[in-house]
């Protein structure tokens, strides 16, 4: 297109401007405004919402080895309508994998619905799910919510048994019965489930179907815990106190290397949830523009390095945490005289040790 603006004069003085657009084809400004259009509407609904249903592929943030057969996963099977579990421990992104899936496929202009299992009562999740008939009428649950959309459904291990049954015929044959009448009802929702254990587990211990299991466990996501994909931490790190800092108003702040060495030697049972929150709140903390070790909680600043391994040689076991050992030494320290000082070697013995483990 040709874009063209010619000033307003009042007085002398710009007050305003006219703009022209010309197009080569009709059919190109009928799909910018068709876009336009909807992209409007959809920010108005997230407005009214709080929630930013524009998630992409770029989302899942991280270049491990997992991350990105995940994400090449999630590109080819985006668009297809078949169901998908996410197995993941809490707080690893198994609701942002389902709100991706959803943005990337063809109903991404439909509605996504979501419900959570866990928090639900058992004898109430039925009438979440499937609606319920109060004599005159059926008020509709989530799946006939997300009717030509996506619905996805947290924590599906929590879903009792018998509504197991039901979940299965909407899958299976796109039908659902509300609670409290025979009366069937077609819908056409395309199905996301996730569950922070194991389902096969379940399964063998008969509490979860079998048949539901099988049937929807052809496409299964597994997301690692944080503390599997460690070389994505510093990356994270970044992004998170970039984004929390911009959220402030602040100035980009750094992080002292003690800090992140602490950082980078936690755990992170949380997973990218607790990560998530630990650098939010230390951006508020902070006075100045460096984050420095005495700002991270207590429990992340002592430091519990974990040496174990669990097979190999007695040899092998050594050179393990001889190398896990000066690693955390190189982080901290770089001037290596005081490290060898510290380890009581000498500083010959200490370079040949970082040229054996490729430190």
């Amino acid at each position: 297109m040709l874009a063209n603006r010619v000033p307003l004069y009042v007085d002398g003085e710009i007050v305003g401007a006219f703009g022209s657009v010309i197009f080569r084809d009709v059919n190109d400004w009928k799909k910018l405004s068709s876009h336009v259009r909807r992209t409007l509407e959809e920010i108005e609904r997230n407005v009214h919402t709080g929630e930013n249903t524009f998630n992409c592929i770029s989302d899942l943030i991280g270049t491990s080895n997992s991350i990105r057969k995940i994400k090449e996963t999630i590109s080819l099977i985006a668009k297809t309508n078949l169901p998908v579990l996410i197995e993941g421990e809490i707080g690893t992104g198994k609701e942002m994998c389902a709100k991706i899936i959803h943005s990337l496929s063809e109903l991404s202009e439909k509605p996504f619905i979501n419900i959570n299992c866990s928090t639900i009562p058992k004898e109430l999740v039925e009438i979440e799910l499937f609606g319920k008939w109060d004599g005159t009428a059926i008020k509709n649950g989530r799946i006939a919510q997300a009717d030509g959309g996506t619905l996805f459904i947290h924590e599906v291990n929590e879903l009792p048994l018998t509504s197991q049954a039901k979940l299965l015929k909407v899958i299976q044959d796109g039908i659902i019965q509300p609670v409290g009448t025979d009366d069937e009802v077609s819908v056409n929702t395309r199905v996301l489930l996730s569950s922070n254990v194991s389902l096969i587990e379940l399964v063998k211990a008969k509490l979860f179907r079998e048949d539901l299991f099988y049937r929807i466990q052809s496409i299964t996501l597994q997301l690692p815990p944080l503390r599997e994909r460690i070389e994505d931490l510093p990356v994270l790190i970044d992004t998170f106190v970039n984004k929390f800092s911009t959220e402030a108003g602040r100035r980009k702040i750094k992080i002292h290397r003690k800090a992140y060495w602490a950082l980078q030697n936690y755990d992170w049972p949380g997973n990218i949830r607790e990560l998530q929150n630990v650098i939010q709140a230390i951006v508020h903390l902070v006075d100045g523009e460096q984050i420095t070790e005495d700002i991270l909680p207590y429990h992340i600043r002592r430091r519990q390095s974990n040496y174990n391994r669990s097979s190999g040689t007695l040899e092998e076991i050594l050179d393990h945490v001889e190398g896990q050992v000066l690693k955390e030494y190189l982080e901290v320290e770089k001037d290596k005289c005081i490290i060898a000082e510290k380890l009581g070697i000498s500083r010959s013995t200490l370079y040949e040790k970082i040229k054996k483990y490729n430190l």
